[in-house]
């Protein structure tokens, strides 16, 4: 049953055209499971999965193939915010894998594009360049001297809040509004239960020694490689679109933009904000200089 064709359901609000709008489902909608269209392929996937080393293209295949069906379960209002990724997981085990939630992404926003991913990575990297040297122009990052690549990204990191600033302070609990992004774990630090104390449920990146943990409420997704942290930032945020959340608000114009710059997934003219359009007027005024 086709309901809508891949490539236009990203301008839908239900998906994820403007992370702060949700549009309640009609009963039908409401009412499906995963696989209800497509339950050969959804079986399959899950067979597949229960295997020790998966094919990672057949996995990818199977999800191409079930897609609308998918979506539809997990856009669905019958999915609480708050417990949606271990739902979601618990169907769909392959998302605990980066690359999948890479390519979901992909799906969602450019379905007929198989270089999305790379595009985007050039547009991240790209940004995040200009991003250092606007963060020192309004003083919102000092000069990363004296630090490694990794320790330069992560003050990036923690300043991008200040520089794309949302109305809504973060949670007194959370601490600062990059709390909502990352989180440098200490040696004494219990990875589950930090998240388990987390006044928020939003993806989270646990920076460790050598790795750094993705995870979205109390679920711990992947672990990364500590030097895929300036790739981890994107895998985060195509957790947003994956499991349809919600973004936090303390940091919702600084993913907004993001969301415009880097996926250049655009938002509708009625759910545009005051701060994003004072935030991308700066952004865009800086670039032109």
């Amino acid at each position: 049953m086709m309901l809508i064709q891949a490539h236009q359901l990203s301008s839908l609000s239900f998906l994820r055209t403007c992370p702060q709008t949700r549009t309640v489902m009609t009963a039908q909608w409401q009412a499906m499971t995963p696989g209800k269209f497509k339950p050969r392929h959804y079986k399959t996937l899950k067979e597949l999965w229960k295997k020790p080393r998966p094919n990672q293209d057949d996995a990818a295949h199977l999800l191409d193939l079930e897609f609308e069906s998918r979506r539809a379960f997990i856009d669905s209002s019958s999915l609480k915010e708050e417990d949606r990724t271990e739902k979601i997981v618990d169907a769909y085990p392959c998302f605990r894998d980066h690359k999948h939630i890479m390519d979901e992404l992909g799906r969602i926003l450019e379905a007929e594009d198989k270089n999305f991913t790379d595009q985007v990575k050039a547009r991240w990297e790209s940004f995040c360049q200009n991003a250092l040297f606007f963060g020192v122009w309004n003083k919102s990052l000092k000069p990363p001297r004296g630090l490694d690549k990794c320790g330069q990204f992560l003050a990036l990191l923690k300043a991008l809040p200040s520089m794309f600033p949302s109305p809504a302070a973060p949670p007194k609990k959370l601490g600062s509004a990059s709390e909502a992004l990352f989180h440098i774990l200490e040696p004494s630090e219990d990875p589950n239960v930090f998240l388990q104390r987390r006044p928020i449920t939003s993806p989270v990146l646990l920076v460790e020694s050598t790795n750094v943990l993705l995870a979205v409420g109390t679920v711990p997704l992947t672990t990364l490689p500590k030097e895929m942290i300036h790739e981890a930032p994107l895998i985060l945020l195509g957790c947003y679109y994956t499991f349809h959340l919600t973004y936090p608000k303390c940091i919702s114009t600084l993913l907004s933009i993001i969301q415009t710059e880097v996926l250049k997934d655009s938002i509708h003219e009625r759910d545009l904000t005051h701060s994003y359009k004072k935030a991308i007027a700066e952004w865009e005024e800086f670039n032109k200089k």
